[in-house]
């Protein structure tokens, strides 16, 4: 299970999954410095080791993996990649973050070649960011078998994530409406087309304090556009919103 740290209940349920059908649970820690656009995003990316170390023993990890940036990527030795995602990586993450996507297969890869797994858990909520790895995978052959997880969601339906903890109370206060517009829209399935439904949604998240970078209604496959949903066997909902320097995005299956 590869992540950058700042661990909690998403990330525990990750390792739950693990165990119940695989004999050694792996968890990697690396912040990767390749997969961020903004140099203060990366500085500013939440660091909390000693805290992450217990809810892993609490969770009955195996093995925790925590490397260097010198050991994930040796001097001399060549880690990019060189794939072509199609239209996976252009539209919602791949827009708004240029080359994060590259980033991300080529430090999956590496967290791979080195682990060795047999299977790759990863989370529903950066579910344009398992689509890439699952195309990687693909592309190079390799022998492992990745795993989506469902999101896991506070009480109030924010989905659990690291940035999470850089909101201020304010900030936390207003960021169950990424969940709540999720939820409209899935309701408003066989109602609305997926134009209007996209279109409501951005109004409703269009509010003090908060600003959407993106709301698509996507094929969940290729990723592209949705215009009627009887067209496809499956249809999710995916977003990107900003509440003042702080990023979160979600995701909902609608179909």
């Amino acid at each position: 299970m590869p992540t950058m740290g700042a661990l909690h209940q998403g990330h525990a349920t990750l390792i739950r999954q693990s165990q119940q059908s695989t004999n050694c649970t792996v968890c990697s820690i690396f912040v990767n410095p390749t997969q961020f656009n903004e140099s203060s995003d990366l500085e500013k990316y939440p660091r909390t080791p000693e805290k992450d170390i217990a809810l892993l023993l609490e969770s009955g990890c195996n093995v925790l993996f925590m490397p260097s940036v010198e050991e994930v990527y040796p001097a001399g030795q060549q880690s990019e990649l060189h794939l072509h995602f199609g239209e996976l990586d252009s539209r919602m993450e791949g827009e708004h973050r240029p080359g994060h996507f590259a980033g991300v297969a080529q430090v999956v890869n590496r967290l791979l070649e080195i682990v060795q797994p047999d299977q790759l858990f990863m989370g529903q909520k950066d579910y344009q960011q398992v689509a890439i790895v699952q195309e990687m995978i693909s592309q190079l052959k390799l022998p492992v078998k990745l795993t989506m997880c469902a999101t896991v969601r506070e009480a109030d339906g924010l989905a659990m994530s690291s940035r999470n903890m850089r909101l201020t109370p304010a900030q936390r206060a207003l960021a169950p409406l990424i969940y709540q517009t999720l939820y409209q829209t899935k309701d408003n399935v066989g109602n609305q087309f997926p134009a209007d439904m996209q279109a409501a949604a951005l109004r409703s998240l269009t509010v003090p304090g908060m600003q959407p970078e993106y709301f698509e209604i996507v094929d969940g496959r290729t990723l592209q556009p949705v215009a009627i949903m009887e067209d496809h066997d499956s249809v999710v909902a995916c977003t990107a919103v900003r509440l003042g320097d702080v990023r979160l995005i979600d995701n909902m299956v609608l179909k």
